[in-house]
């Protein structure tokens, strides 16, 4: 095509030049609308969720005694329906967790971020991350069957083979891949002139890794303790096999049975024949999941809320 045949060559540049290709417009109107439908269904399909949890819970707590709600112990089949006990259970659950958990992902973090050659995090990277696939039945039958009575049983022989502190250790397990995985990454987003500066001015690699890189991957670092937190409460396998059996009675103790939430909603779901029937039990299923739901939803708007607080941009 010869340049005087180009609109700029003549000076001329009509509306429909710019416009661009008829088809390829409509290609993209149908792209655009193929993932506003995409988002909108997600939408849809969260809203239902919700909505049937709130239905069922709301019909739950209208026709329980409210006095049933905060009694000695999680008897769901005898009509006591204590809400402290799983609570308080998935609280012990979570801080055990997060206290191993927490130390240890962020050290290996900073390890891989500022101490590990390319080669060692090519090769710990991967099996880090294989780590978190470990299926978490395998880890809480590991977590009942070794953890129990070589750490915890070590620490307090007087605790029983099934108690929250085993349960926390085995999520632990589980959550420190995530914590240290999501930490790498915000670590590793920190620009290299930052280290380079800091290195000028006479600090060591401690003192750069602790001072400046830390400090400025602090918006990654809240994002992955938060997360890690969110995944540890609702983690169902590890507690059911090693943190207790299918009712509870309230303790406080890390080393005494008793059930988390998902784990109080797993052991009474998993004959659901035998709980449709039984007065109330059915609705408490969809009330836990309704508390469930609001703690991590919870957990997600602050941690945004905090993410944006002390995120910095280079």
């Amino acid at each position: 095509m010869a340049m005087t045949d180009l609109p700029l060559a003549t000076g001329v540049l009509s509306i429909g030049d710019l416009a661009g290709n008829r088809r390829r417009r409509g290609r993209e109107r149908r792209v655009r609308r193929f993932f506003v439908a995409a988002a909108l269904t997600s939408l849809v399909i969260s809203a239902l969720i919700v909505g049937s949890l709130a239905v069922e819970a709301g019909r739950f707590v209208l026709s329980v005694d409210l006095s049933a709600l905060w009694t000695t112990g999680w008897f769901p089949r005898e009509g006591f329906f204590d809400v402290k006990t799983l609570i308080t259970a998935t609280l012990i659950v979570t801080a055990v967790a997060m206290l191993v958990a927490g130390p240890i992902g962020f050290a290996t973090a900073v390890y891989l971020s500022e101490y590990a050659g390319a080669r060692t995090r090519r090769l710990l990277k991967p099996v880090l991350e294989t780590l978190a696939g470990v299926p978490s039945v395998v880890l809480g039958f590991f977590a009942l069957t070794w953890i129990s009575p070589h750490i915890v049983q070590w620490i307090e022989p007087a605790a029983p083979l099934s108690n929250l502190a085993s349960a926390g250790l085995g999520v632990a397990i589980l959550t420190i891949p995530l914590v240290a995985s999501v930490s790498e990454d915000a670590m590793s987003s920190v620009p290299r002139s930052l280290r380079e500066a800091a290195s000028g001015l006479g600090a060591r690699r401690m003192t750069t890794s602790l001072r400046v890189v830390v400090p400025a991957a602090v918006s990654g670092l809240v994002a992955a303790a938060i997360l890690a937190t969110s995944r540890a409460i609702g983690e169902t396998m590890v507690v059911l096999i090693a943190g207790g059996a299918d009712q509870a009675q309230f303790t406080a103790s890390p080393f005494q049975p008793s059930l988390t939430m998902t784990a109080a909603m797993a052991s009474l779901a998993g004959g659901s024949d035998a709980v449709v029937g039984q007065g109330n039990a059915y609705q408490s299923l969809f009330f836990v999941g309704l508390m469930l739901f609001l703690i991590t939803f919870g957990l997600n708007v602050a941690a945004n809320r905090i993410v944006r607080r002390v995120r910095q941009k280079y």
